[in-house]
């Protein structure tokens, strides 16, 4: 009888085992559905079941290899099988299509409590149809190396509160406030914030002159 029931026991837990890697299984199709539907027409997502490789194909989304479901696994999937101490996660490394298409592919592998893998979801990106947007981007972004010296311009609106942020920085550098600054300090002060463009703005010297204490007289001659 105690035969039985030890039997009756294991039959029970392996039912379990598989039933739990089913679910494990049906979670991951629902990942790979929704990263695939991300990004239509550019990454392929796909699901293997590495307790049948010879039908590994549980999902394919946005299908770009010209695959189906039932197909059989990959090599990187007959690895895993083979090997339980294999990298679980193999990203961005270079593939490509059966056409020819160049594509960038990251492969994770799923394992059951058991630490077995069971499954693998492998996402290839065609880097094909990037390359041309990427080119254009680089283009789009390029400036002129002759003027790279100096800047020719700031893109930005020099207001009376960076200002005064900006004061109160190099002041705090100096371990002061604006006003405590010695003459030599409030001095090498403004000279920094003319280099920096400070003086393009409309009432700046005057906006200075207050936070310092000063004159916007001496503020001009400061910057000399």
């Amino acid at each position: 009888m105690g035969h039985v029931a030890d039997g009756g026991r294991e039959g029970a837990v392996a039912a379990g085992s598989v039933e739990a890697d089913e679910h494990l299984i049906r979670e991951s199709e629902k990942i790979a559905v929704a990263l695939g539907r991300m990004f239509p027409g550019l990454c392929e997502v796909v699901l293997h079941d590495l307790r049948d490789p010879n039908h590994a194909i549980r999902a394919i989304e946005n299908n770009l290899s010209g695959r189906e479901v039932g197909d059989s696994v990959t090599e990187l999937g007959l690895a895993r099988i083979e090997d339980p101490d294999y990298p679980s996660v193999i990203q961005n490394y270079p593939n490509q299509f059966p056409d020819g298409r160049p594509a960038k592919s990251t492969s994770i592998g799923i394992k059951n409590a058991a630490g077995e893998y069971i499954a693998a979801l492998c996402l290839n990106l065609d880097v094909s149809v990037l390359s041309p947007v990427t080119l254009a981007l680089s283009n789009l972004v390029a400036t002129d190396t002759e003027h790279r010296e100096q800047p020719l311009e700031t893109l930005r609106d020099r207001t009376a509160r960076e200002l005064r942020r900006a004061v109160e920085a190099l002041a705090a550098e100096r371990g002061a406030t604006p006003r405590s600054l010695s003459r030599e300090d409030k001095k090498a002060l403004v000279r920094q914030l003319h280099r920096d463009g400070y003086f393009d703005s409309r009432d700046a010297a005057q906006t200075i002159a207050d936070l310092l204490g000063v004159s916007r007289a001496t503020v001009y001659n400061y910057a000399r």
